[in-house]
């Protein structure tokens, strides 16, 4: 009687092994096997990590094999298990692999595809059996995977309210790991700032004060940061290269609402020019936070006011290729939403001003760059984007399908994060309002003006340069931020489109592939909520369309996510450069700012010390973290997609290796689109 040979291998991670029986059943083109409990007597099968091997026999020839069920079935509890493949050896001899992955829960069967071709676009099923099944597992994974509407105006987000309710194979391997309010309350102590937390509503004394805090947790940029914040040089230089470098733009032509003149800037000027001739030659830029404008301050603390602003900055690029502030516009905020309407309470600050005038008001514009920052370039752009795209391809590509494969790696524990946030950080009464200005609602509403404005083109990398007019390697020398990004960016792409051509020899191909159509369109309308604003497209034509928007969604998820959130400690960690939270409105004229005032204005001692344990937990890799070109599950058996993979991998390399040997000896070394610490997705 025909023999086949299963070998199975159980996942490495915690609790990934089984007590449960589990049963197998062969199936092929001219037959199935009987249902098969695989047992070995006086042996614990299917622990943590083993690869067993069972024989399974059966009566006749199945033909050739086209799938595998696989069933686990209680033995006294519920014991999940994580399978990551079944090998098969044919009686002729031949090895057949189902990669798997995925965890078995419950007594629900899996049904592994596909024998020799385990990636398949919907075009390459030709028996019923194979199309049905394809059907119905979407069918399945639409009712587990469905869309919420967390809050109105946000992007739409996976149907549950708690970590422990997500899909098993979408979970965090230990919900400990991300346990914000443990992980924050860890940082304070591992910081030892946990003998400031009961003083919580009580002022520093001075700047030196801040230090108290910050001894424990000094590395190269940090320490270089507290020894230089209050300078110009490194207020324009975190434009360029901070952990947010995505607000300077080119300045064309000085907004009404920023009433700058020549005469305010002339001693600043380096070239013999007037100010309209620098804006004409390219040498200036601007930095806009209008979308603070109209924003709740925090008022969850009926015992501490916090204030908000939207600030104007002006930046010129001198004759040393420095980028330094020219001008500032602060509001008055008193209490009240903001706005930014320019007058006599809303005095243009001047590097030409008292020296705390000018500190404090370079301190408004760092404050309101963190909110920026942390709500919109962090929370938005990347977390809250990448669900999107994870929550749509889990609804609309089936496991065989190859761009499932392609972004599974990159959705990675996305949708665990954000849940878990959803769930302690940014809800009512979460973390986020215990430190943040913008807590209590207001990043609430910054996302909802954000995402009037955000479009599709705007998270393809190039473009975003371009449309800020910053592009130039010649006008903005030192832009480490735009120069690493775009070898990233072109790498991944170039990787895409090797997979892309792979499996889509035409243009055709892609338009009748039913499945990325109802992917894309997902995206647009249910995770974007169709706004026209957005500009998402509803349907892909050619292979460079689709390699593009894949690129967008395994950059954003990896590289962009790894730009602007691991710099947090190194730059956020001294809080006057990025106070999260301002207790005192801005001034309304100068000359009234002393030190005592700039200390009164800055986070209290508590909500400092909440601040350092979140951009500390922040900044730091999950463990057993998976970096960009890394790809330990096999999903793709084919030798063409892991030649391309190695061909990423060699790439990323060099660009590792470029920026490494560029970093040395820096005092500010910029690494966060390294590729070698870009981890494979938005996971922290």
């Amino acid at each position: 009687m025909p023999s086949y040979t299963v070998t199975v291998a159980t996942g490495s991670q915690w609790f990934a092994g089984t007590d449960d029986y589990v049963y197998i059943t062969l199936v092929g083109t001219e037959g199935c096997s009987e249902r098969t409990l695989l047992d070995k007597a006086l042996y614990n099968d299917f622990e943590r990590g083993a690869v067993d091997s069972y024989d399974v026999t059966v009566g006749e020839n199945l033909g050739e094999l086209e799938l595998v069920k696989i069933e686990k079935k209680k033995y006294w509890v519920q014991d999940d298990w994580y399978c990551k493949y079944i090998t098969v050896k044919t009686p002729s001899g031949d090895y057949i692999e189902f990669p798997c992955f995925r965890w078995l829960v419950d007594d629900k069967e899996v049904i592994l595809r596909d024998g020799k071709g385990t990636t398949r676009l919907p075009k390459d099923d030709k028996t019923r059996q194979a199309k049905q099944h394809r059907n119905k597992e979407l069918e399945n994974r639409r009712k587990t995977y469905r869309w919420r509407e967390w809050q109105p105006g946000w992007p739409m987000s996976i149907d549950a309210n708690a970590h422990k309710e997500l899909p098993r194979d979408i979970q965090f391997d230990s919900e400990k790991g991300v346990d914000f309010v443990l992980n924050y309350s860890k940082a304070i102590e591992n910081l030892c700032v946990n003998q400031f937390m009961h003083m919580f509503q009580s002022s520093w004394s001075d700047f030196a004060d801040f230090e108290r805090i910050f001894v424990r947790i000094k590395n190269t940029i940090s320490e270089y940061v507290m020894e230089h914040w209050k300078e110009d040089f490194m207020f324009g230089y975190q434009y360029l290269n901070g952990c947010n470098p995505v607000m300077i733009q080119k300045c064309t032509k000085l907004p009404e609402k920023f009433p700058v003149t020549h005469s305010m800037v002339a001693d600043c000027l380096e070239r013999d020019l007037t100010l309209e001739e620098e804006i004409a030659a390219g040498n200036i830029y601007i930095v806009d936070y209008e979308l603070m404008e109209d924003i709740s301050p925090n008022s969850t603390d009926p015992c501490t006011s916090q204030y908000l602003a939207a600030p104007i900055c002006l930046l010129y690029n001198n004759s040393q290729n420095k980028v330094l502030p020219l001008a500032i516009q602060v509001d008055e905020g008193a209490g009240q939403r903001v706005s930014q309407t320019p007058g006599k309470d809303s005095p243009i600050f001047l590097p030409s001003d008292d020296q705390y005038d000018w500190m404090l008001a370079k301190i408004w514009v760092r404050s309101s760059d963190f909110h920026i920052h942390q709500t919109i370039t962090h929370l938005l752009r990347t977390h809250l984007i990448s669900e999107v795209f994870g929550v749509a391809m889990f609804r609309q590509l089936p496991a065989v399908h190859p761009i499932f494969k392609l972004l599974l790696p990159h959705i990675r524990f996305t949708i665990a994060i954000n849940t878990k946030a959803r769930e302690q950080l940014i809800c009512e009464f979460g973390i986020f309002d215990k430190a943040n200005g913008t807590g209590g609602g207001g990043h609430v509403e910054m996302i909802q003006k954000a995402m009037k404005t955000m479009t599709f083109r705007s998270l393809c990398f190039p473009d975003s340069i371009k449309a800020r007019g910053v592009e130039s390697c010649e006008d903005l020398p030192y832009y480490y931020y735009r120069d690493d990004g775009n070898k990233v960016w072109e790498a991944v792409k170039s990787f895409v489109w090797d997979v892309v051509c792979i499996y889509y020899n035409s243009d055709d191909t892609v338009q009748t592939d039913e499945e990325i159509q109802a992917f894309v369109k997902d995206v647009c309308s249910f995770g974007m909520q169709d706004l026209d604003c957005c500009e998402f497209p509803k349907s892909l034509k050619t292979r460079e369309e689709l390699t593009e928007y894949l690129t967008v969604v395994i950059f954003t998820a990896s590289a962009h996510h790894a730009a602007v959130n691991f710099g947090q400690y190194d730059w956020c960690s001294w809080i006057p450069n990025a106070p999260p939270t301002m207790r005192k409105p801005p001034p309304t004229k100068k000359g009234v700012v002393d030190v005592k005032f700039i200390i009164e204005s800055l986070p209290d001692r508590g909500r400092s010390c909440w601040h350092l344990g979140a951009v500390w937990a922040l900044s730091q890799f999950q463990e057993n973290e998976l970096f960009l070109g890394m790809y330990p599950d096999e999903h793709f058996i084919e030798k063409p997609v892991k030649e391309a993979m190695e061909s990423f991998r060699k790439r990323l390399a060099e660009i590792s290796r470029v920026i490494n040997t560029r970093n040395e000896g820096k005092k500010l070394p910029y690494y966060y689109f390294s590729p070698d610490r870009i981890p494979n997705s938005v996971a922290v």
